[in-house]
């Protein structure tokens, strides 16, 4: 497909994991795709290659979405470069370590709410501007990344973290209902454990080994496997799928 016919889709933190896994598949589904970043700009050129070997115009932009400044600089540098955005991945989130609740610092939870929470809401303002019929756009479809903590609690671990994430599950499921007549729909998956370097970043390299057997498929899944679920809510495949949050946890 001509890269002038491609649809534009921006993917927040899509330099490595689920959402360079995502940007990938988008890539491959025929979509332009604005690669954000916050710190690791060599992975992102990265994933800007392997966009450009499957055709696709991609662009990658350095911008931290707990700031509303950066946020609004990605929004007009994407449309700038590759032009006007239907779809929007809000993937880009943090952990803030792993700490019980009686030990977890309020700089690790205001952190994570302003990446996780506020920052999701802030890009999905932006697209809802751009996309909605309401302000002159022509639709689209916004997938926010959750978690399956937000159903076990992620007690011992990052309670701090699960309540992040089930703050974008209500944030998903009003927003979808909000706009849902103005062109634009709104999902959320909610991965279960996923084989990344997420866990050994956080001081935890042998979580995945430690939390398999919890896991009825007796696997953790792939940022690829999460990316497909993504890639199809974002399709017409999934034209009356609206509010929902696709766990995607092998069972857990």
């Amino acid at each position: 497909m001509p890269n002038e016919l491609r649809p534009t889709a921006l993917v927040t933190g899509a330099s490595r994991g689920i959402g360079a896994a995502t940007a990938i598949a988008l890539g491959a589904a025929g979509y332009n795709v604005a690669v954000n970043f916050a710190v690791e700009e060599t992975a992102a050129a990265g994933v800007v290659d392997r966009l450009s070997k499957l055709g696709s115009k991609a662009v990658a932009i350095r911008a931290d979405v707990s700031r509303e400044s950066d946020i609004l600089r990605l929004f007009e540098t994407a449309e700038a470069k590759i032009g006007p955005i239907r779809a929007l991945v809000n993937n880009a989130g943090i952990t803030g370590g792993f700490a019980r609740v009686d030990s977890v610092t309020s700089a690790a939870i205001m952190q994570v709410l302003a990446v996780n929470v506020t920052g999701t809401m802030l890009c999905a303002r932006e697209a809802v501007k751009r996309m909605s019929t309401r302000h002159g756009g022509s639709g689209g479809a916004i997938v926010n990344v959750s978690s399956l903590v937000t159903r076990t609690g992620g007690a011992g671990e990052y309670i701090h973290y699960a309540a992040s994430k089930g703050a974008v599950n209500t944030f998903t499921i009003g927003l979808a209902r909000e706009v849902a007549a103005e062109g634009i729909r709104v999902n959320a998956v909610a991965p279960g454990l996923t084989d990344t370097e997420i866990h050994a970043a956080n001081g935890a390299p042998d979580r995945l080994d430690r939390l398999t057997p919890t896991i009825p498929m007796q696997r953790p899944g792939t940022a690829e496997e999460i990316a497909a679920g993504i890639v199809w809510l974002l399709s017409e495949a999934a034209a009356y799928v609206n509010g929902a949050i696709l766990e995607i946890g092998g069972g857990r």
